[in-house]
């Protein structure tokens, strides 16, 4: 499930998921975004943290204190890119943390990796040490070490 508001980046995440395999639900509106949850039951969340109405932060925090949904990895995707944002951002509950603007390459392999962490321990709470994963350059791509 993807929680964007912005119709480029729904249709790039979308796209993306959909290429892979993956079945993704678009909300536009981060108010219907736990219903919609409960409702689609997804494999995996996606949020945006610069959201109207309910911020991506609030949102990862309600995912979390939902019995439901709390054992749904969640990636969040953001303009924010310090260290402290990174931190509030784990803190709330996300797993992976992606910056904008986004690697394709990066936010691929992001989401496999929640995903099958997600279905080697189903029955384990998530918590912040589950995976780090921080976007940026990798090998080939600008101000990325080359192997």
């Amino acid at each position: 499930m993807i929680v964007e508001d912005n119709a480029l980046n729904i249709k790039l995440f979308c796209d993306l998921l959909a290429v892979h395999g993956q079945e993704p639900e678009a909300v536009t509106d981060s108010r219907n975004a736990l219903e919609a949850a409960r409702n689609f039951s997804p494999d995996l969340v996606i949020t945006d943290i610069q959201l109207p109405h309910v911020s991506g932060l609030d949102l990862i925090r309600l995912i979390r204190k939902d019995e439901e949904l709390a054992r749904i990895p969640i990636m969040a995707v953001t303009a924010y890119s310090t260290s402290e944002d990174e931190e509030r951002i784990r803190a709330a509950g996300a797993q992976a943390y992606v910056s904008k603007p986004i690697s394709v390459v990066r936010f691929a392999e992001t989401v496999e990796e929640l995903l099958t962490t997600s279905s080697e321990a189903p029955d384990e709470q998530p918590d912040d040490t589950t995976s780090e994963f921080v976007d940026g350059p990798g090998p080939g791509e600008a101000g990325g070490e080359e192997s």
